[in-house]
């Protein structure tokens, strides 16, 4: 998800920035749904059994519960049942994000991009809709989904030899028959022009729903949403990197250096406080 198993470190960094331009209330409610968020991720990235990963996530999903009744007892879920009262957040994001990474307990190929939509939107869309309602724009839905989309098409373009090391393959199996682009190498890192013409081809579809996004904020709500703003900076550059490398991202470890990052949140507060959008991959 944006909490995907092979992100941890990445995702730190970047939300932890972005945590640093919102108010203190609400930069306490996200880092307390991020820890819930971690701890899913956690669960996921573990080399616990599949059966054990099952019933640790079932422990979560009972927590959940428990928070919404105001009768947690892990130490993540107490405060998070206080921010859950006082945003008022939906049940039902929660729900979908556990089912979204319980899918990754089950589903190792997707065979078109309909069945991936519906991952992404579970593990990063869904995170969209929490944030938006902690932000105060709860009716920014369509913005949120497809931000959250946005962002997991990058990390899957990032991360498809990690993904593939561990048999995952998130690159839909119907684009690999269309450019001819086999699973086999795939699994083998193999680098060449049908490998680029595939990824080429998703990494518009990222550019096309950081685009879409972009056309759904509404531009009285620029200064409330800066932190998503600046995550879909961060992540616009990092697809831009991606494209820079020729998609090689067998060979090249694609991030975004620290310094870029930095500059590349002060750029999105100024921009969205006189009101103007960003830029996009190209």
């Amino acid at each position: 998800m944006l909490f995907q198993a092979s992100q941890t470190t990445h995702r730190d960094s970047n939300f932890a920035l972005s945590f640093l331009f919102l108010p203190g209330p609400q930069r306490e409610a996200i880092e307390r749904v991020y820890a819930f968020c971690r701890a899913l991720d956690d669960v996921s990235d573990s080399s616990l059994s599949p059966e054990e990963k099952k019933r640790r996530l079932e422990f979560w999903r009972e927590e959940l519960s428990r928070c919404y009744d105001g009768r947690g007892t892990h130490p993540i879920i107490i405060p998070l049942q206080q921010t859950v009262k006082e945003f008022r957040l939906t049940r039902s994001n929660f729900e979908e994000l556990l089912q979204g990474v319980e899918m990754d307990l089950t589903t190792s190929r997707y065979a078109n991009f309909v069945h991936l939509s519906q991952y992404c939107y579970r593990v990063a869309g869904t995170v969209g809709l929490i944030c938006i309602e902690i932000f105060g724009c709860p009716d920014d839905r369509d913005y949120a989904v497809a931000l959250g989309i946005a962002f997991q098409l990058t990390n899957i373009l990032r991360d498809v030899k990690d993904d593939a090391q561990q048999g995952r393959i998130y690159l839909p199996q119907e684009d690999l028959r269309r450019f001819g682009y086999t699973e086999a190498e795939l699994l083998n890192a193999t680098y060449n022009e049908p490998f680029v013409e595939l990824m080429r081809f998703e990494a518009e579809r990222a550019v096309d729903y950081f685009r879409r996004a972009d056309d759904l904020l509404k531009p009285e709500h620029r200064r409330q949403l800066v932190a998503s703003e600046i995550m879909a900076a961060i992540y616009s550059a990092l697809l831009r990197r991606i494209k820079a490398v020729r998609y090689n991202v067998f060979e090249h470890r694609v991030r975004v250096s620290k310094p870029r990052k930095l500059a590349l949140a002060v750029k999105t507060a100024l921009m969205n406080r006189i009101g103007a959008g960003r830029t996009f991959p190209t």
